[in-house]
């Protein structure tokens, strides 16, 4: 059976770009996807539409659904819960053991961007899995196929599916570029050193020292977005650690803050640790 990417959606979040994008991905992965739909959550399930949710209601929703996937460029289901959001993740992961989760950040009235990535975080969390948040707009080179990945100079091991990189970067006969980012409080661990973390974990192949660039910047997030505009990167990579969820420079914050900010797709890889 196929690979699969697991997209979290209503029937109408084809409008901010995270499905179109998840089966543009699915094409050259040769993937199929997962529509998960979870009928009581606030993010997949805004006020104007959890009021009907009446047994009709509900099987128009499953129909709307169904035709959405029957849309689509390559194969693809229908999931729909009744669980929590983490709950429901946490049981399609587990049936459909997907290469990523797809999420879209619409920053609309119904969906503001403090919610989606209150919800990616949360994910992270209570459900670690390679995590794709796709921004509405700001964004319009596809398939990615120069990804940069930020990373805190720290050993660090991923939970699973460490070959994602490896496998997008086939996909799309793409790039990767490694980027470190110091400042005033935080010694900087030498290009050796930031290769060595990344080569540990088998990300990629053919990485040298020149793959990595070792920066100062007053603030992480700002020097990461900076440095992937001038590389025109299409893709931001970056690890969250389990427990810290990012440690080192990138602790929650600067996680939370590149997911809202980047006017990119950002892909998050959960590490041990």
């Amino acid at each position: 059976m196929s690979t699969s990417l697991v997209v979290l959606t209503d029937f109408f979040a084809v409008s901010n770009r995270a499905l179109s994008y998840a089966a543009g991905l699915a094409v050259p992965l040769h993937a199929h996807l997962v529509l998960l739909h979870v009928r009581h959550d606030g993010l997949l399930a805004p006020d104007e539409y959890r009021s009907r949710h009446t047994p009709s209601a509900e099987r128009r929703t499953d129909r709307a659904l169904l035709k959405l996937a029957a849309e689509q460029p390559v194969p693809t289901d229908v999931d729909v819960s009744e669980q929590y959001l983490p709950d429901a993740v946490q049981e399609a992961v587990d049936r459909h053991q997907p290469l990523l989760l797809v999420l879209g950040r619409p920053g609309s009235a119904t969906a503001p961007e403090e919610i989606v990535v209150s919800t990616a975080m949360d994910l992270l969390r209570h459900a670690p899995h390679p995590l794709l948040i796709v921004p509405t707009v700001g964004w319009d080179s596809f398939p990615p196929r120069r990804l940069l990945l930020a990373v805190d100079g720290q050993s660090f091991r991923l939970v699973e599916h460490q070959d994602v990189l490896r496998q997008l970067l086939q996909a799309t006969q793409g790039t990767l570029e490694v980027l470190h980012i110091t400042d005033d409080e935080h010694a900087r661990p030498g290009t050796a050193a930031v290769l060595a973390t990344v080569r540990e974990n088998d990300l990629a192949d053919a990485l040298t020292e020149t793959s990595v660039t070792e920066l100062y910047q007053p603030t992480v997030t700002g020097g990461v977005l900076q440095e992937a505009a001038r590389r025109e990167a299409d893709l931001v990579v970056v690890v969250a650690r389990r427990h810290s969820l990012l440690g080192g420079l990138f602790h929650r914050s600067i996680t939370a803050q590149l997911i809202q900010e980047s006017p990119i797709p950002v892909l998050v890889l959960p590490a041990e640790g």
